[in-house]
């Protein structure tokens, strides 16, 4: 009989906890050296790779800051601490602002419950025609702003919740590009068209969904858009930048990424750029809000894209 006890506990690679996770390699390492946490082992190779309850560590502190608690207060903490902040020891203002978005899903449950349903019962073909069949009944910007927009807010809070897992979350996302990259090939316009709009995010934040709906509603404004995808390190962001002739950075930021991080990646992407190069930011990250970004450009909501399009062309004699 073989000795089950002696065989050794799994492991995982960096790169499969980035996937997992969420959290990029860069900050992985950072916290590793800045908090002492996580603490990989190393394989033959000398590689590092996380043992299971690392990850499982790991994901409890990336669910408490999408709920907006910093990583330098909480990296360091021990799991029995962690599970009772995620319990309900959250600050008042950060259970007001995690309560928004599940009150909003709760009032349009009618409208989301149908897609949540066939996410939950995997069943990937009902859910990318469902998108679909509601982008062509709505249009591309009712079906941004009203479905797709607190239809994702909605999936997120459920995974923070622990309601769904992450490969849920990954099924959602890949039906949702395709319906979305498909739309946007509906509606671009020439490539002469203008504002040219480089879109992408720092190396530290993974989610391109934002970018995506972005992207969607440029397209529909006449915009010619650039895009990067994901965690484009800054000298790359402002090399494109020169290279495509953007007109304008927009850049997406979860709640995830360190506000410092974000903000020091800012300050030294408005020092790169030509200074008539504009930068949008926006997204879900409280610092966006929190705080004045010289140089930058804060879009509070989708919905403001139309009049900073208006306001770029009238500016540059493009009107």
């Amino acid at each position: 009989m073989n000795d089950r006890s002696s065989a050794p506990a799994p492991t995982y690679s960096i790169a499969a906890v980035e996937r997992d996770t969420g959290l990029s390699k860069d900050t992985l390492r950072v916290w590793e050296r800045r908090y002492g946490f996580p603490q990989p082992e190393r394989d033959g190779a000398g590689d590092r790779v996380y043992p299971a309850e690392q990850v499982d560590r790991l994901r409890t502190i990336r669910r408490l800051m999408d709920a907006g608690h910093r990583p330098g207060r909480i990296v360091g903490l021990e799991p029995d601490a962690l599970q009772a902040l995620q319990g309900g020891g959250m600050a008042p203002q950060q259970r007001r602002a995690q309560r928004a978005p599940v009150e909003a899903a709760t009032e349009a449950d009618d409208v989301l419950a149908p897609f949540l349903d066939r996410l939950a019962r995997h069943d990937v073909q009902g859910l990318r025609s469902q998108l679909h069949q509601s982008f062509l009944r709505m249009g591309l910007v009712d079906f941004v702003t009203r479905l797709v927009a607190p239809l994702t807010t909605a999936v997120g809070e459920a995974w923070m919740q622990g309601r769904i897992q992450v490969f849920e979350e990954h099924l959602y996302t890949e039906c949702l590009t395709g319906v979305l990259r498909n739309a946007i090939v509906e509606v671009a316009p020439a490539a002469a068209a203008s504002p040219r709009v480089l879109l992408t995010t720092f190396p530290q934040e993974a989610h391109g969904l934002g970018l995506l709906m972005v992207e969607a509603l440029l397209a529909l404004e006449g915009c010619h858009c650039l895009p990067l995808g994901s965690q484009t390190p800054v000298a790359d962001i402002a090399r494109a930048a020169q290279a495509c002739r953007a007109d304008i950075v927009a850049l997406s930021f979860t709640p995830v990424m360190a506000p410092q991080a974000a903000q020091a990646g800012l300050r030294e992407l408005r020092e790169r750029l030509a200074p008539q190069v504009v930068i949008w930011a926006g997204g879900r990250a409280p610092f966006l809000r929190a705080r004045h970004l010289p140089g930058v450009v804060v879009l509070p909501s989708l919905g403001a894209l139309p009049e900073q399009v208006a306001q770029w062309r009238a500016s540059s004699g493009n009107g």
